[in-house]
């Protein structure tokens, strides 16, 4: 990373920022070319697993207008793009005895080598979601150990093939939906639960702890394949991006503070039993308690391949929750969720989906929780905002997405007081998503996108959102990018506890009786102090 520039409104000149997609949610043509199917492909189709009814053999038709979408990216100005590779166009069956198709690694090498021909970093996701159908007949996909070793030789295949010219790989995309929404609430391929109105089979008090240990040890032996195989001739890094929304008392109450670090522990310490495992060596004590022997545990051996995995940490996030005791679901901590303050008033500005509102301070606040508890760089890798009913919009209306451009004008801000201001390392920022597309169990009712996209005529007209993100990175990224190399070793992660500060009023400028540009700064700093040391003092950092 090179030296932070002196001034407080830059980011350092070889920042990556871009837009972020997935495979399945973009490319379409799920036959064409030797594809083999994704468990997303069929489940989709059943009635009742996607709000509007739709699946995503077209989506938006990415396979075949990539070089169009690329050239869309160049407009934008990005240096970098985060897409993900679809296993199943690499091994239609997914096994490690099974063929390797010749055609979906030449699609996405003419992929990887038209963003180098114009100058966009590829930063690759393995897997984001799509497993192959295969390997789920097989033996139970993720619920088995045997996955492990498939998983590794598609990554394996993927460095030899890709690994010459991709410096940045992520091999999972958020484990916790695998996990949970796949087999904890059944709202997500293979649709598992207990819940026995959603899914004929399923455990959804053990399935999600044995996939989501099989998961991070997939990762964590493809991680050690990459550094002992392909690290030091590809001069590449690799890590996990993981999910997870900042969690702040609903009050200063006891047992509401221990609530938001219950929370925190669930759904950043152990998003599906990864973070604190690769980052500290072991899970959050309130997850063994609440789990007990349900819990997987690693070997010494496995224990020794986790730990340090990750060489960065990828973040995925998009909103912050106010956390009450007395909740009864596991997967939030057995905590309540709302956002809605003990005085009535809202948190921030209402997405589409119930589970997202605006809160840029939340954001923040995150950062620098996650840098004190793992001292580790990071990449935000998807951070977004689904403008509530845009889907029912004229086109017009839907451009100028007001609601996304306030999310994207305070996240921005975050980032750039975080970097300057707090010292957090922060090396990329991908906004969610290059293109309204497939939005999984939602259908194509929730648009994400900064670029709408009309469905029945697959016409990209960029947003107001986009043109923001463009000219925001445009004006504050130093200069054009250096050369990229891998991330530097970091300090080892240490227990943090930070000072509470006292609040103070505002000088004004003496003419006006306003406060004076300088002091509006300094006051915004001494508040955001004021609110990390809240975060501190309750949440133990």
């Amino acid at each position: 990373m090179s030296v932070q520039p002196a001034q407080t409104d830059k980011l350092p000149s070889d920042f990556l920022w871009g837009f972020a997609t997935a495979s399945f949610q973009i490319e379409g043509s799920t036959t064409a070319d030797g594809r083999g199917k994704s468990w997303w492909d069929d489940f989709a189709k059943l009635p009742g697993k996607t709000l509007d009814g739709r699946d995503g053999d077209v989506a938006t038709d990415s396979y075949n207008r990539w070089e169009d979408d690329l050239d869309l990216l160049v407009s934008y100005g990005v240096n970098s793009y985060r897409f993900s590779i679809a296993w199943s166009r690499i091994i239609p069956l997914g096994g490690r005895n099974d063929p390797v198709n010749e055609a979906g690694i030449q699609w996405y090498s003419n992929l990887i080598d038209g963003l180098l021909k114009r100058g966009i970093t590829p930063f690759v996701t393995l897997y984001h979601w799509d497993l192959p159908q295969a390997l789920y007949d097989r033996y139970g996909g993720w619920l088995s150990r045997e996955i492990i070793e498939d998983y590794v030789n598609y990554a394996k295949i993927c460095f030899e093939r890709f690994g010459d010219r991709v410096k940045f790989w992520l091999t999972h995309n958020e484990p916790w939906c695998v996990s949970v929404l796949g087999h904890g609430r059944g709202v997500f391929a293979p649709g598992r639960s207990s819940d026995r109105t959603r899914s004929p089979e399923g455990d959804s008090s053990t399935e999600p702890w044995i996939v989501g240990h099989n998961l991070i040890l997939a990762h964590a032996y493809a991680c050690k394949l990459y550094r002992e195989q392909f690290k030091e001739s590809q001069d590449g890094t690799i890590g996990i991006t993981l999910n997870g929304d900042m969690a702040l008392p609903y009050d200063d109450s006891p047992e509401n503070i221990a609530a938001a670090q219950h929370a925190l522990d669930v759904a950043i310490g152990a998003t599906c039993l990864s973070q604190d495992p690769i980052y500290l060596g072991d899970y959050p004590e309130y997850m063994k308690d609440m789990l007990g022997d349900r819990l997987p545990r690693f070997t010494p051996e496995e224990h020794a391949v986790v730990l340090g995995s990750s060489e960065f940490y990828g973040m995925n996030t998009y909103t912050t929750n106010l956390c009450k005791a007395g909740g009864d679901d596991e997967f939030q901590g057995k905590v309540e969720y709302t956002f809605t303050r003990p005085d009535g008033t809202q948190l921030g500005t209402q997405a589409h989906c119930a589970w997202l509102q605006d809160y840029p301070e939340g954001f923040r606040a995150l950062l620098n929780y996650l840098y004190k508890r793992y001292s580790k760089p990071i990449y935000v890798t998807e951070n977004g905002f689904a403008v509530k009913d845009e889907n029912v919009m004229p086109l017009e209306q839907a451009l100028a997405d007001h609601d996304r451009v306030q999310y994207f004008k305070g996240n921005t801000a975050a980032i750039l007081a975080a970097v300057n201001e707090d010292g957090v390392d922060i090396r990329s920022y991908f906004a969610w998503s290059l293109l309204d597309n497939f939005e999984w169990a939602d259908g194509y009712v929730t648009r994400f996108g900064l670029t709408y996209v009309d469905y029945d005529t697959q016409k990209r007209y960029p947003k107001d959102s986009a043109k923001f993100v463009t000219q925001w990175f445009k004006e504050h990224v130093t200069s054009a990018p250096e050369p990229l190399k891998a991330p530097e070793p970091t300090k080892e992660p240490q227990h943090v506890e930070l000072p509470k500060a006292d609040g103070e009023a505002a000088p004004t400028d003496s003419a006006t009786s306003s406060p004076t540009v300088e002091t509006k700064k300094k006051t915004k700093r001494a508040r955001f102090a004021r609110f990390t040391a809240y975060i501190s003092t309750f949440l133990g950092i």
